[in-house]
């Protein structure tokens, strides 16, 4: 093992730790609370939330990463499911990790989710368990509520709950693929407070399915193309719901970081100071109490936000 290898090697067993410690902090509220949400209205991303839109394939955890200092244009990310983004104080939320613990518990690698629902389209075998049963299990087939794809949403809804009760900043991170859902849950956080922006990840379909194909966790090309016609369909869409001012299309055909413009623009918003009335009472609230007491007030109640995107 050369030193680059063990260098990866590292990585991952410290990305491996930080998961296992991530999912013990969500079955103990406590201490979650305290030892990750202690910034409140001082945090540098307080109410601001950026989504990220895009189809299987286009990039955007790494466009995010890049846009947001998390790291190097070209190097491997540094943020991960229980991490800050960069030095602008967003938590990063998607379900994702979550679900790979669940599947690391299971026994089940990454790069086998095709072959089982393969199997299981056929009632066949995988490694000497029904596969169609283990598909149900995962949450590949049907909506079980006691599947792994269901229990990793259920802890992400609950860690979005600490997040907003403290109005903290947020980098969603989802396909877009579903306006209405993600229309919803825009006008959830706009109620609590935030500022809200978008950055939509472009990729031509040839360059979608390049990807995928390149990825551990493989989707079918049909599904990526269906996916990614659905998320192009929305791009207009949300244009208009974000307004131009909060809306940034990253071009992303070619492995070269987005344009200094654009980072530009999106950093300027998460640092800028908050336009929203809702959060700026809210702030204004927050910062009386602590004048007063001396001591943090109490976080509000989070709102109840709609279900997250498949």
């Amino acid at each position: 093992m050369d030193i680059k290898q063990l260098r990866e090697f590292i990585k991952q067993v410290q990305n491996e730790v930080m998961l296992e410690r991530y999912d013990f902090l969500l079955d103990e509220p406590n201490t979650l609370n305290e030892e990750m949400l202690e910034e409140g209205v001082y945090d540098p991303g307080i109410l601001k939330a950026v989504f990220t839109a895009g189809g299987p394939g286009s990039g955007k955890s790494y466009v995010a990463d890049v846009m947001f200092d998390a790291r190097e244009a070209g190097k491997d990310k540094v943020f991960d499911a229980a991490s800050f983004v960069g030095r602008y104080g967003l938590k990063y939320v998607n379900s994702d990790n979550l679900f790979e613990i669940g599947l690391k518990k299971m026994g089940i690698p990454l790069a086998d989710l095709g072959e089982i629902s393969q199997l299981a389209k056929e009632e066949g075998q995988y490694k000497g368990q029904d596969a169609k049963e283990l598909a149900a299990q995962i949450g590949l087939l049907g909506k079980r509520p006691d599947s792994v794809r269901a229990i990793a949403k259920n802890k992400l809804n609950k860690l979005k709950g600490y997040y907003t009760s403290g109005r903290l900043g947020l980098l969603i991170d989802g396909t877009g693929k579903d306006f209405s859902k993600l229309s919803n849950k825009r006008q959830a956080l706009i109620d609590l407070g935030y500022d809200t922006y978008m950055i939509f990840v472009d990729t031509s379909l040839e360059r979608a399915q390049e990807q995928n194909a390149k990825r551990e966790r493989k989707l079918d090309p049909e599904e990526v193309e269906k996916m990614w016609q659905q998320v192009q369909d929305n791009k207009e869409n949300y244009q208009e719901l974000f307004g131009v001012k909060n809306f940034t299309i990253v071009v992303n055909n070619e492995p070269v970081p987005p344009t200094k413009e654009a980072t530009r623009a999106v950093q300027e918003f998460a640092t800028a100071p908050v336009e929203n009335p809702l959060g700026q009472s809210w702030m204004a609230t927050q910062l009386a109490a602590k004048d007063t007491s001396g001591d943090a007030p109490a976080e509000a109640p989070a709102a109840e936000e709609p279900a997250e995107e498949e």
